[in-house]
């Protein structure tokens, strides 16, 4: 018997509760690293997904592991892997639906066209850029416990893109409070994605994006020790091997695979 994935205890609790789990899953959904089931070997950048058609809707097949894939399959395949957000993007764009798990998993689940469509909607507004110094750092108060455990989770797939980062409060020269998550040591080129998945987490946590800004420091920068007296502080693994930050399967967006 397979064991339980993050996918799987997500859509459970989704099935269980309400907004808050329902926005939890689409959150991992997105984060997740997605096995995109094959009519062929890709050609290049160019795929296509294994498709079937429910009431003259067209879905394709993903899986949230590699052993679910070949249980379906029941034979070799072929696949892709990419995250959530870039088989969302590529659905979205072609006008599919998803079928996650079917048959493999307690999370099976058809997502149609439409749910597609509002995923990339939610995730569509990109992390805006700003220069502020903090004038005040302290520790943070009042944000959710939930939205603490998803940017643990989050951070803990993170791995080799940045040392650790804290959660701290903050208060600027012109007046305004608020969070800052302050990565440490953040690897070369790794800045963005880094600031998307935080944005993500945002995005699905019911909370206004402004509440929690992001930044980058080095571990000789005197904020560093700052944060870590008074801050949340989370560890990001090390890589198991080296790896150029944005090479995951999906993380390129310059880069995504075409459907034909």
């Amino acid at each position: 018997m397979q064991d339980e994935t993050h996918l799987d205890k997500a859509h459970a609790a989704m099935e269980n509760g309400g907004e808050s789990e329902r926005l939890r899953f689409y959150e991992l959904l997105t984060a997740a690293e997605l096995f995109l089931l094959l009519e062929g070997e890709a050609t290049g950048d160019q795929i296509v997904p294994q498709a079937f058609s429910v009431e003259g809707q067209a879905f394709v097949l993903a899986f949230d592991t590699e052993e679910r894939l070949a249980s379906f399959a029941g034979k070799e395949a072929h696949y892709v892997a990419l995250s959530g957000r870039a088989v969302a993007e590529m659905l979205a764009e072609a006008g599919l639906g998803l079928g996650l798990n079917l048959e493999v998993g307690p999370s099976a689940l058809l997502l149609p066209p439409e749910a597609m469509a509002w995923l990339v909607e939610t995730l569509g507004e990109a992390p805006q850029e700003i220069e502020a110094q903090p004038e005040e750092i302290f520790a943070p108060t009042g944000l959710p416990d939930t939205l603490v455990t998803a940017l643990d989770a989050r951070l803990a797939a993170a791995e080799g893109l940045a040392q650790s980062a804290y959660l701290v409060g903050v208060s600027y020269a012109n007046g305004a409070r608020g969070h800052l998550l302050g990565f440490v040591d953040a690897a070369p080129s790794a800045e963005e994605a880094l600031a998307r998945a935080v944005s993500e987490v945002l995005q699905f946590s019911e909370l206004e994006a402004a509440s929690l800004d992001v930044g980058f420091f080095r571990a000789a920068d005197q904020i560093c020790a700052r944060m870590a007296l008074v801050g949340l502080r989370f560890d990001l693994p090390e890589p198991a091997m080296a790896a150029q930050p944005g090479a995951e399967p999906g993380m390129d967006p310059k880069s995504p695979p075409k459907l034909r």
